[in-house]
């Protein structure tokens, strides 16, 4: 009776441990309903209409373009004579698109994607409590992506933005959004990597996650565990068309300062210091006696752009920008895209060869001479007005 006994009873101790093993882990997880809950009013869904022009096929006796015998075509090529047009306007087509957004305002301010309200004749942004409103388009950046919209409407719910410059990798966030025009859609995940570089998206350290986001969702808040926007779902990467575990976001941070220049001027302006740039490879850093494979080689520059104006030279490596250390090259076009008209830093590129080249002229006695200059203003694009200390490699370093 005992040896009965005492399986029975180790047993059911697995099987309670299991079992608080289970319920500890579920409340180890993160709880989104409280942050749906509050947040979801805030979120809007937004739909577009292009209106394309009308266009009416001429045919010839009843046969389409493409169905036009080929014996025709074998005497007159492609230009078959075609029967007057009865005046009659052609029909009037009209091209669709869905997207997500979020109200930054409560007099009807609403932040989404550029490419949401791309080429739209018509914006009509959807309220959580079913109200349809049509948008004004205030203005648009598609360097990074980001719209702002006006509704006519006060008292709107709002989100709460949090800084996008605090999240750390791993850490849980979640997506609101219409994916497929499935409103209010919630996926959850983490943030796979943060200042993530993309092809043509220079100007964004994107945030990546593994949160599912798919057509519809763009433009709609990624959210951390404080219930505070972090970021605007933009994009996906994807070989098959729908979501395959890779998402990026844009920075609350970046789309805020782009929105305010959107509100106050209808445009972003940004630094520009004309030049071509690539990587400084592991060979390179070695042949300039760098310890570390950082920094951006200018390759190229523009001859009346700031840059070759301030004396900086091809060959040179730009280490730092406004104090902000360039680790790769990649983020040096945003670091001189934050330089807007007007910002009087005391910005300085610095150049390691100089550094090289200063510490052994010390070595030897002898001193550096160190220059000032202004960049003159440039106005092809935007312009950098920021004072750049700089020193030039000679030629025969």
């Amino acid at each position: 009776m005992k040896r009965l006994i005492v399986p029975a009873v180790l047993g059911w101790s697995l099987t309670v441990m299991m079992t608080f093993s289970v319920a500890a882990q579920a409340n180890s997880l993160p709880d989104f309903t409280e942050l749906v809950e509050d947040a979801a009013p805030g979120v809007v869904n937004i739909s577009t209409t292009r209106i394309l022009p009308s266009r009416r096929s001429p045919s010839f006796h009843g046969f389409s373009n493409e169905d036009i015998p080929e014996i025709f075509r074998h005497f007159f090529g492609d230009r078959i004579p075609m029967p007057p047009s009865d005046g009659a306007p052609g029909r009037r087509q009209e091209r669709q698109s869905l997207g997500s957004g979020f109200v930054i305002s409560d007099d009807g301010y609403v932040l989404t994607n550029a490419h949401v309200v791309e080429e739209a004749d018509e914006i009509l942004v959807r309220l959580n409590d079913r109200r349809e409103l049509p948008a004004e388009l205030i203005g648009s950046d598609p360097q990074t992506d980001v719209a702002l919209l006006k509704v006519d409407a006060d008292e709107l719910p709002t989100l709460e933005l949090g800084d996008s410059d605090d999240l750390k990798v791993g850490e849980w966030v979640a997506a609101i959004g219409s994916p497929f025009g499935f409103d209010y859609s919630v996926t959850a995940g983490i943030v796979s990597a943060i200042n993530r570089t993309l092809p043509r998206d220079v100007y964004v350290p994107f945030i990546q996650t593994d949160v599912a986001i798919n057509p519809g969702n763009s433009g709609g808040p990624l959210f951390n565990l404080e219930g505070e926007v972090v970021g605007i779902n933009s994009q996906i990467f994807t070989r098959s068309g729908g979501f395959m575990g890779v998402s990026f976001a844009i920075p609350i941070n970046v789309a805020m300062d782009v929105a305010d220049q959107l509100r106050e001027d209808g445009r972003v302006n940004r630094g520009w210091l004309g030049v071509m740039i690539q990587p400084v490879s592991r060979d390179l850093a070695e042949s300039f006696g760098m310890d570390d494979a950082i920094g951006a080689l200018i390759a190229d520059l523009d001859p009346e752009g700031p840059a070759a104006e301030g004396g900086l030279r091809a060959g040179d490596v730009i280490l730092e920008v406004n104090g902000e250390e360039v680790e790769r090259s990649s983020v040096l076009p945003r670091l001189i895209g934050r330089v807007s008209p007007g910002m009087m830093s005391r910005s300085c590129c610095c150049v390691m060869a100089v550094r090289l080249l200063r510490k052994l002229l010390w070595e030897a006695g002898l001193t550096v001479r160190m220059k000032a200059v202004w960049p003159s203003v440039i106005t092809k694009r935007a312009w950098v007005s920021a004072l750049v200390k700089w020193m030039r490699k000679p030629a025969s370093v």
